[in-house]
C-alpha cells in the first residue's frame, strides 16, 4: 500500500489540546483510513504526549480504534518542521498527503512555502482571534482549507478538492518592489496586499 502522510502540528508557543483531540476521534481517524491515509504524525508539544499515550492506551484495552493508521508523534523539532511538513508531499512511493496546522501564521507560512495542502484551525481560545482572521482570509484567497475543531472530517475531504486548485505561495506578482516601498512594499505582497 501506498504510503498517506497527515502530519498534525500545534505549534511551539500555546497548547491545543482540542486539536488533538479532535485529530484521534473515531470519525476522523475513520475518514482519514476512507481517503486512503495510512500514517498520523503529530506534533503535540510539551503537555501533550498525555494524550497521545491515553489513546494508544485505549487502543490496547479494545475502548478505541485506530482504524488502521499508524499513530506517531513527538514534542518538538528545534530544528523546525520543515521536514515533517515536507513528509506530505508525494515521492515515488508516497501519496501527497495534507498537513492540520494551528494558525499560527509561522507555521501557515512554512507550509505554504513548501507547497503542501493545508488545513488552518484556529486555536481560538487565544485573545483577540488572530488565528480566525488569517485562516478566513487565506482560505478566502484559495491558499488553504480553514479547519474546525467540529468539523475536520469534512476539512480533510475538501483537501482533496484544495489540492488541485491550490495557489502557491509566494503570489506570483511578488518578488522585485518596483514600487520603491521597500520593507513596506514587499509585505504587502506577502500578505497579499496589492494596489
Amino acid at each position: 500500500m501506498t504510503q498517506r502522510i497527515c502530519f498534525v502540528t500545534i505549534g511551539a508557543t500555546a497548547a491545543f489540546d482540542q486539536l488533538l483531540h479532535a485529530v484521534l476521534t473515531s470519525q476522523f481517524l475513520q475518514t482519514l483510513r476512507a481517503l486512503g491515509y495510512t500514517n498520523l504524525l503529530l506534533q503535540y508539544g510539551a503537555a501533550g504526549h498525555s494524550i497521545l499515550e491515553s489513546f494508544e492506551a485505549k487502543v490496547a484495552s479494545g475502548e478505541a480504534d485506530n482504524h488502521g493508521i499508524d499513530i506517531s508523534g513527538f514534542d518538538f523539532n528545534k530544528l523546525g518542521l520543515g521536514q515533517e511538513m515536507s513528509s506530505v508531499k508525494a515521492v515515488k512511493d508516497r501519496a501527497e498527503g495534507v498537513v492540520i496546522s494551528h494558525a499560527g501564521s509561522g507555521s501557515i507560512l512554512d507550509a505554504m512555502r513548501i507547497d503542501v495542502p493545508l488545513i488552518a484551525v484556529p486555536n481560538t481560545s487565544l485573545l483577540h482571534n488572530h488565528q480566525v482572521d488569517l485562516a478566513e482570509e487565506l482560505a478566502r484567497q484559495g491558499y488553504l482549507i480553514h479547519g474546525h475543531l467540529d468539523n475536520l472530517s469534512a476539512a480533510l475531504a475538501e483537501s482533496d478538492i484544495l489540492r488541485k486548485t491550490r495557489q502557491t505561495w509566494p503570489p506570483q506578482h511578488g518578488g522585485a518592489d518596483p514600487s520603491g516601498r521597500g520593507l513596506a512594499g514587499v509585505m504587502d505582497d506577502e500578505m497579499g496586499f496589492y494596489d
